[in-house]
Parts: C-alpha cells; structure tokens; sequence
C-alpha cells in the first residue's frame, strides 16, 4: 500500500474512532446537563408541596403506628374522617379502638381523654373549634394541667388538646376567639401554633411524645395551604421541638413577631417593603407557652425596632405578654422606638365580611405599622 492509501487507512480509523466516541458520550454529557439545569444531584433532598390538613394527617398516622397507647377521640373524628378531613382514612386503618366518634359533649369526652392519660394511655382530643373547649375548660386547666403538681409529680396526663383555634369566614362571634392568651395563660400546660405544613407535622408529633398536656392552636383557614415540606420533615422521626420559635426571614431594620396565619400576613408584608429596601425580620413563635423568649430579644438587638401581630384581642394578649418580657429584659435598651401591638379589634367579631376583615391585622395593616415605626 503506498503512502496515500496509508493516509486514508488512518483517516478511516480515525473517524470510526470518532463515531464510537460520538455514540458513547453525548448521553453522559446530555445526562449531567440535565442535572445541572435542574439542579438534580444525586445526594440532594427532595423536597415535595404538602398541605397542613395532609401534614397532620400524616403525624397522627406515624404516632398512632409508632406507639399502641395513642389514640384520637373527638366529635365525627372516625367514620365521617373529621369535620375538616384531618383524621382521614385513619378509622379504617386503625378501627374503633384507636379512633373514636364521641357524642356533642366536650366536657365528656374531654374527661376520658384526661382520665386516660391519667391512667397510661396518650389520648389526642380534637375539638371541631377551640370555640367548645369553653365547654370543657374546667377538665383542661384543673384537671389536666394542675394534677402533676398536685400529685407532687407521680401523675403525668400526656394528653393533647387539637383543633382549628382563632377567627375562620364568616362564622360570627361565637366561632372566632383565638385561645392562644386564654391557655397561654396557665402554668401547667404547653401550647402550641402552627403556621407550615413543617410547623403541623413536627409540633404534633412532638405533642404526642411529651409527657405534659399540650394544647395545639390549629387554623381552619390554613388546613388547605400546600407548604414546601423538606426531606428531613418527612421522616417519621421529624419533630419540631416545642419552646423554639423559627426566623422565617432574615432582616435588620424592624422584628416582626407572629403565630399562626398571621406569620403568612408578616412574610407578605416583608416581600413588599423589600422593595424599598426595608428589611424585616419575621419570627414564627411556633410556641405560645413556653416562649421562645431569647430569640425576640436577639433579633431585636439587631433590628432596633418590634412589631408583634396576632390575631387575638388586645388586653392580656400575646403581643402584650412580647412587650412587657421585652421591656423586663436586656433587649429593652436596644429600643429605637416603642414597640407597637397589631391585634384583632377588641370587639366581638362581626358576621360581615367586610367588618370581619377590618377586626383583623391584614398586611396593609403591617406595612403601614413598620413604616411608622422607622419613621419613612
């Protein structure tokens, strides 16, 4: 073979090599383009959309599976799934033992869950609105939260008291108080008050597990919000640990604290005063009792500056109760101004809608109080 047929030998050679090269890398290459455009790796949480009706769904479930003394009571909590759904497909599963439909009687019901937690087992009592456990305070505060005390600590009562708490639509006066003050106020009991899907799974299964009476301060209006709920939360050993409040947002010009739905309102808020460079902190109390305390008086340090929103009435309230530790403490010397009070009109709540919104801190509400209060 002369040189010219040599060269085209290599060249032929060549170019085979090339196409097996072609064929062999494109898909790696393609594959680990894809990741890094989705930002798939392989070692990275997933994180999924979880509403709160769906995160205590699943709390309950893993407590009721994980520990045989635990069981839900309250009024259509099995066959019906719950007035809201909470309990759904847990009667089902886990039969007339452990999920109970009660007759329309708190006081009644109230008391054997009580009365079991006395007697060993973990009863999770679900009140339809935390507007009848009026009905059963007497059981809540003298009987579930003094008996450790009284009994000089022989007798624990791990019971948890659940449900929707605070305003809801249009349900009038008697179905709008917010209890977060009422049982924050009694030594003796944990409470409690969820905003995320993250916040409802970790504090209930942590309520569960505790060996105090807890109270846990649901809102009916967020049973449906869907929440990012990380890798870590849907394990089912996640908890949230009760007495430990959450920056939701990092900031340095004013502290926002709230619990519930009106953190939602505070984050709201936050986005649209960003915009002119106002950068707020937010804090979800996650716990009415014991509060988390030390983390308001840092964040305060920094900012200067203290807003509380809550949607209870004013006298005796959370915010209140924020203002006076503040004031008692050492975060009281940062204070560039007073701190300022966004609650709920201290007024029965009305049936109109345009009433009932105006009885309630919306996020104009808060952004007019932040600028007042940095004077812009």
């Amino acid at each position: 073979m002369g040189p010219i047929g040599r060269g085209r030998g290599k060249m032929a050679a060549a170019a085979g090599a090339l196409r097996r090269l072609v064929r062999c890398r494109p898909q790696q290459g393609l594959g680990r383009l894809l990741q890094l455009r989705s930002g798939i790796h392989g070692s990275a949480p997933a994180a999924v959309q979880v509403n709160v009706r769906d995160a205590l769904n699943q709390a309950l479930d893993e407590e009721l599976e994980r520990d045989e003394r635990v069981f839900l009571l309250g009024e259509e909590v099995a066959q019906y799934d719950g007035a809201y759904k909470i309990s759904r497909g847990l009667w089902k599963k886990y039969g007339d033992k452990r999920i109970i439909d009660t007759p329309i009687s708190e006081m009644g019901f109230t008391g054997i869950a009580v009365g079991a937690a006395m007697a060993g087992l973990r009863p999770i009592c679900e009140f339809m609105t935390f507007n009848f456990s009026m009905q059963a305070i007497d059981q809540v505060i003298n009987s579930a939260s003094k008996t450790l005390y009284m009994s000089a600590g022989m007798v624990p009562v791990p019971v948890v008291f659940r449900g929707p708490n605070g305003a809801s639509a249009g349900v009038g006066a008697q179905h709008s108080q917010c209890f977060a003050a009422w049982y924050g106020h009694c030594p003796g009991l944990k409470v409690v008050s969820p905003w995320s899907s993250e916040d409802a799974k970790g504090l209930l299964k942590a309520s569960v597990r505790d060996d105090n009476p807890v109270v846990m301060l649901e809102n009916e209006l967020m049973y449906g919000v869907p929440f990012e709920m990380s890798e870590a939360a849907q394990s089912k050993d996640f908890l949230v640990p009760i007495g430990k409040a959450k920056i939701e947002r990092q900031g340095t010009h004013v502290t926002l604290v709230s619990h519930s739905r009106s953190v939602g309102h505070c984050l709201e808020a936050a986005a649209v005063l960003v915009k002119e460079g106002v950068e707020c902190e937010v804090i979800n109390l996650r716990t009415i009792r014991p509060m988390d305390v030390e983390s308001i008086e840092a964040s305060v340090v920094k900012t200067n500056h203290l807003i509380t929103v809550e949607g209870g009435w004013p006298q005796f309230g959370v915010g209140a109760e924020i203002c006076a530790r503040i004031m008692e403490g050492p975060a009281f010397n940062y204070l560039d101004a007073p701190a300022v009070r966004l609650t709920g009109a201290d007024v029965p709540m009305p049936y109109a809608k345009i009433l009932e919104e105006n009885c309630l801190p919306q996020v104009k509400d808060i952004i007019f109080a932040v600028k007042k209060i940095l004077n812009i």
